[in-house]
């Protein structure tokens, strides 16, 4: 299988290294120094235990390096840059070929399948699987977590064949039915856990250990369900809080993307994460101010970044 994973940040590099060993892998990121660093040492995994395993897939910094015909593209942009890593998707892709999206947040479906086009060319997935970038060419994967796939009618056959080259490579995959609820189901976990490490400057496992942080971690997932719930989405746990408090645990020693943005002054992907809930609150009626307050100090935090005391 030929894959083009676009966006080689930390998840997308984790992802990368893993499938290297089962598949045909590009790495596409506008980092030359990561791109650089992979060439010529290989991309680095490294584990909670200090251990660590090299790699050596293709990587890039133009797509044009790659020949067409990617079986999938796998896009792990910020969603700022969705747009054109769609576009970079389509020139990428054999006729019958997907894009996958495993990126944060809202909307990134959307604006995929309106560039690459619908009915088969673009599918949703999740994953709670933790990254960090530690320099380029290295990363650490610092939480294990569950893959999930939304079917996609008449491409069986291809989403089997991914399946088996992602669990080949040591990556689990299940597939569901209901990809508005996987979507809603990661977005909550990102709205408890995102903004509050990103404002606190701590790792995720912090948060489910502390109560002063669980109070409002608690807030932001409540006000996330009542949301979900009222836009007609069954959220796929029972108890939504434990269920990010779990995933806090299990990526305990990760930094969430949230926070990796802040620290190195780059733009954040709020507007699809709180914003979201307060943006589809407002339409509902239903006050999000928890998620209001999350959302207005990151983006103080944004505007500045250039006045900081370190």
């Amino acid at each position: 299988m030929r894959i083009a994973i676009i966006g080689a940040g930390a998840m997308g590099s984790l992802f990368g290294g893993f499938l290297s060993k089962t598949a045909e892998l590009h790495l596409i990121r506008r980092s030359e120094e990561h791109v650089r660093a992979i060439r010529e040492h290989g991309l680095i995994i490294e584990k909670n235990d200090g251990s660590a395993q090299t790699f050596h897939p293709s990587a890039t910094t133009n797509p044009k390096d790659i020949s067409a015909g990617i079986d999938l593209a796998l896009i792990f942009t910020k969603s700022y840059d969705t747009e054109s890593a769609a576009h970079i998707a389509k020139s990428l892709l054999r006729q019958d070929g997907i894009a996958l999206t495993l990126q944060n947040g809202m909307g990134n479906l959307e604006i995929i399948e309106n560039i690459i086009g619908r009915g088969g060319r673009a599918v949703a997935g999740v994953t709670s699987h933790g990254a960090t970038m530690l320099a380029p060419g290295r990363v650490r994967h610092a939480g294990v977590g569950t893959t999930t796939i939304a079917m996609l009618p008449g491409k069986e056959i291809l989403l089997s064949d991914i399946v088996k080259t992602f669990e080949s490579a040591g990556i689990p995959v299940s597939l569901t039915e209901n990809a508005d609820n996987l979507i809603w189901g990661k977005l909550i976990i990102n709205v408890g856990i995102n903004a509050l490490t990103a404002i606190l400057r701590v790792q995720n496992g912090i948060l489910g250990i502390t109560p002063q942080c669980e109070k409002i971690m608690a807030c932001a997932v409540e006000e996330a369900v009542a949301v979900a719930n009222a836009s007609g989405i069954a959220i796929p746990y029972p108890s939504p809080l434990e269920q990010v408090k779990k995933v806090c645990a299990a990526t305990a020693k990760n930094r969430a993307s949230m926070l990796q943005d802040i620290l190195n002054s780059r733009q954040t992907e709020i507007s699809v994460i709180n914003q979201a809930i307060v943006r589809k609150g407002q339409e509902l009626g239903i006050p999000t101010p928890c998620n209001c307050f999350l959302s207005d100090i990151i983006e103080a935090l944004e505007a500045t970044s250039e006045h900081r005391i370190r």
